[in-house]
């Protein structure tokens, strides 16, 4: 395949980001659809940090079993009850909008479960949470990857599935404070769960100041806004016929096209109307139903059963390895995002499958002996392996089970896309939840030997079915042969690798010509002091513009 003159390296910024204002501003706007990967990981570990707690125990009458199940799964039941409507809301009324909704439901739903009475208000409160959370999960990272700069958007992408476990951790040492600070009374679980309204009021607050996506904008109609929104945080406020922008604007309006040439409809359906998208779709449930079925429920969500059967039993020991468990999958996620343009999403993918598979077959080894025989040798050395086990877990499917759904989808099937993967994940993870306990009170450690078989099918899966979109191998090994940067992808090009060579070459070959012709004619009319010849080199480009764009659908269409 020929190499293209020009991708989207030639223009970015390759010095450090920090210096650039518009990428600085930028990366300090995305904290905010951030927190709610945060506030995410700090809702759904609640009820297992809560389980450790006396006060909670004792004031809900120590639910176990199914009952236990449920309180679990409500959480992912209100998150399953909204998903399926949140993308239409993503792609009506905008990423920002969709989020402040959901932090508006979310901080209803807070405040019923920091009040709540009975067991029956707690698990009303806990689907409320849900169900503003799914709209919330939905768009924030839509927004991330959509407006991350282009050299940004694997590490940033990543980033926000890795802060899950921020959340994690804030709601482990919170619990432990509260246990510490009020004991056995009912503010020892009241603390944590008013400590959840943080987010959602921040967000409610501070959502209208950040740039809404480009790609959006540009669905909608809106190119002036989207133009303005690229040129000024990621051409740091220069002329909005900059090269990177109109390289950008060029590729979101080739895509699109593209899309609305041979997609019709806004069902679901059109996630699987093409042999492409259903490509896409298999993977993207595989590798969402292998987030939950990893084994990693049972520490994530019955912590407290997985240490009392292995002889830990004290409040204060559990707490402290549950805390110190999340801020080490904080750690293990943020290495895998670190590395994740270097090494490649592929090559991460075998890594953290391999690992788990070896980690996980000596953890149900050592949970084994010591429930049979006692072997108090067995029950130390299950800690480290948990611990063992996590890292390879955070190292894939937290760091990169969002970024690699949303790369692999196209724009028109993006909201959609994303949110069929968190009804696989999170139906996956409401049956976990209810099945987990039956099967651990039942079988006990036999129970494992399920997990261990499955890890094996998932190694095989990956080996064969995940695509590697970090970099085409060609021009990665042309630029490292001749000491360049290596190549990145725009969002639209890696998309495009389910569709085929053709689309690919097309789509790179047509915004490159578009971007350097625009580039070339912008550069000779700002040499001009005529006032006149500027108006004319902004009519000119836009001509071109448009011509570029009609171009490209006929080489799609070929």
């Amino acid at each position: 395949m020929p190499v293209p003159q020009w991708t989207i390296t030639d223009f970015t910024y390759r010095e450090s980001w920090w210096r650039h204002r518009g990428i600085l501003m930028l990366n300090i706007c995305l904290i905010l659809p951030l927190l709610s990967s945060t506030l995410n990981g700090l809702d759904s570990s609640m009820i297992n940090n809560l389980q450790i707690l006396p006060g909670w125990q004792e004031y809900f009458g120590k639910p176990e079993g199914m009952r236990l199940g449920l309180v679990n799964s409500a959480h992912g039941i209100g998150i399953l009850s909204g998903t399926p409507f949140s993308p239409y809301v993503s792609d009506l009324l905008g990423r920002r909008a969709t989020m402040f909704i959901g932090a508006v439901v979310m901080l209803a739903g807070v405040i019923a479960q920091a009040s709540s009475t009975t067991m029956q208000v707690f698990l009303g409160a806990r689907v409320l949470i849900g169900l503003g959370m799914s709209f919330s999960i939905n768009a924030a990272p839509l927004l991330i990857s959509e407006l991350s700069y282009p050299t940004h958007r694997g590490k940033m992408t990543s980033l926000y599935n890795s802060l899950w476990y921020s959340g994690s951790v804030i709601s482990a040492w919170i619990c432990l404070g509260s246990h510490d600070y009020a004991g056995t009374s009912t503010w020892s679980w009241r603390i944590p769960s008013f400590v959840q309204a943080a987010i959602p009021v921040i967000q409610m607050v501070l959502i209208w100041f950040i740039p809404e996506s480009p790609r959006f904008l540009m669905a909608r109609g809106l190119e002036s806004q989207a133009m303005r929104v690229l040129a000024q945080y990621h051409a740091n406020g220069r002329d909005e016929r900059d090269p990177i922008v109109t390289f950008e604007m060029a590729q979101i309006r080739h895509a699109l096209n593209l899309e609305r040439q041979f997609a019709f409809g806004k069902s679901y359906l059109r996630c699987f109307s093409t042999p492409g998208n259903r490509q896409r779709m298999f993977v993207i449930i595989w590798i969402a139903v292998f987030s939950q079925w990893s084994g990693n429920g049972l520490a994530s969500y019955y912590i407290n059963i997985v240490l009392d059967r292995v002889g830990i039993t004290q409040t204060t020991t559990k707490t402290a390895i549950n805390g110190g468990l999340q801020i080490f999958n904080l750690a293990s996620a943020l290495v895998g995002m670190m590395v994740v343009d270097k090494l490649g999403r592929r090559k991460i993918f075998l890594i953290s499958n391999i690992g788990m598979l070896i980690a996980f077959s000596l953890w149900t080894v050592t949970t084994a002996l010591f429930s049979q025989s006692g072997n108090v040798v067995a029950a130390r050395a299950t800690v480290p392996l948990i611990f063992i086990y996590f890292f390879f877990y955070d190292f894939a499917y937290t760091s990169m089970l969002v970024l690699y759904t949303l790369e692999i989808l196209p724009y028109n099937i993006r909201a959609k896309g994303f949110a069929i993967m968190n009804i696989a994940m999170y139906s996956t993870n409401a049956f976990n939840s209810l099945f987990n306990p039956v099967a651990l009170n039942t079988i006990g450690w036999k129970y494992y030997l399920f997990y261990c078989g499955w890890l094996i099918f998932e190694l095989l899966f990956v080996m064969v079915y995940i695509v590697e979109t970090k970099g085409d191998c060609y021009l990665l090994t042309l630029s490292s042969s001749h000491g360049l940067l290596p190549p990145a992808r725009t969002l639209e090009e890696t998309a495009a690798l389910f569709d085929g060579v053709k689309v690919r070459r097309g789509i790179m070959r047509q915004t490159s010509d578009a971007a350097m012709t625009l580039a070339r004619m912008s550069s000779f009319h700002r040499t001009q002091d005529s006032r006149g010849a500027a108006q004319t080199s902004s009519s000119a480009s836009r001509s071109h513009f448009g011509s570029q764009s009609e171009d490209s659908a006929v080489a799609f269409a070929s």
